[in-house]
């Protein structure tokens, strides 16, 4: 019926990603979508052996790939031996700010990228091609810190995937991406890999830039094929110590959880939220 929200249907689950970290984070950065601090307890650490039950679930019903996130997942004291869990299953990637990357550590992710048949991807979230661009977003001090972990990872002889948001200024655009591109060449990233992900105006976000306004919205859209296929919710699911929810996106959204098992998951979903506006607009795949 004309106003109505389309549904996207799961076409097929490839993708889990886990809150392994919960919304527990050692930042607290202004355009955080869930608003992760050092004291956000709205989503918990996910322990090893919750993990790996949704992991063993996963496998079962065909999921190809697994992404961590949180909060920020190095905190998860489990973290090493969920990772080397997951990678016995199909490849990984983790997203982390980078900050707690120091050279042991990176050491331990290459032992395990080596003991694999799986890839291991390990993202690292920066705002800026310096501190002055970086540092209102991130933190005072935290430029140099993500540099630090980036290095570690390098010399370890793993290639993160940088990412960035459009609050760095210019960074969507072709300019801007060239300037992000020789900057990483600059730091040492011989084969520098580049994910530029839009603003989603929820949580910290839509107090620092601004909320969504109401022709920002789906409602009386009809999906195409193509649509369907774009949209990360209709072959992922996001797991968190509170259940199954549809992406990584609406966690603080109630409606958002679809169920306490995967299996239990597995059926279309209303597009009701603005963020699902950002998503078909824009083309946002949180994916490596």
């Amino acid at each position: 019926m004309p106003g109505d929200y389309p549904h996207v249907p799961l076409v097929a689950l490839d993708t889990l990603w886990l809150q392994v970290a919960g919304t527990l984070c050692n930042l607290q950065c202004t355009h955080c979508f869930i608003s992760c601090t050092p004291s956000n307890h709205a989503h918990e650490m996910m322990d090893r052996a919750t993990v790996a039950g949704f992991l063993d679930e996963a496998e079962s019903l065909g999921v190809r790939d697994y992404y961590f996130t949180g909060g920020e997942p190095f905190l998860n004291r489990e973290i090493f031996e969920i990772t080397a869990d997951a990678l016995a299953k199909g490849p990984v990637t983790i997203l982390t700010n980078g900050i707690l990357l120091r050279p042991e550590w990176c050491e331990r992710l290459r032992a395990l990228s080596d003991a694999s048949p799986y890839s291991l991807d390990v993202r690292i979230s920066i705002d800026g091609w310096d501190a002055a661009t970086n540092d209102p977003v991130r933190g005072a001090g935290t430029f140099d810190r993500i540099l630090w972990g980036i290095a570690n990872l390098s010399a370890a002889g793993l290639n993160p995937v940088i990412t960035v948001t459009e609050a760095c200024a210019d960074a969507g655009t072709s300019g801007g991406r060239a300037r992000f591109l020789s900057f990483l060449r600059s730091i040492g990233l011989a084969r520098p890999r580049l994910k530029v992900l839009p603003l989603l105006r929820l949580g910290a976000e839509a107090q620092r830039s601004r909320p969504y306004g109401p022709a920002e919205t789906l409602r009386g859209f009809t999906l195409t094929p193509a649509d369907v296929d774009a949209l990360q919710c209709s072959s992922s699911r996001m797991v968190t110590s509170r259940g199954v929810y549809v992406c990584p996106i609406l966690l603080d959204f109630p409606a958002a959880r679809l169920a306490d098992t995967l299996a239990e998951s597995l059926r279309p979903f209303e597009l009701r939220y603005p963020a699902c506006h950002t998503c078909h607009a824009q083309g946002l795949s949180c994916r490596t």
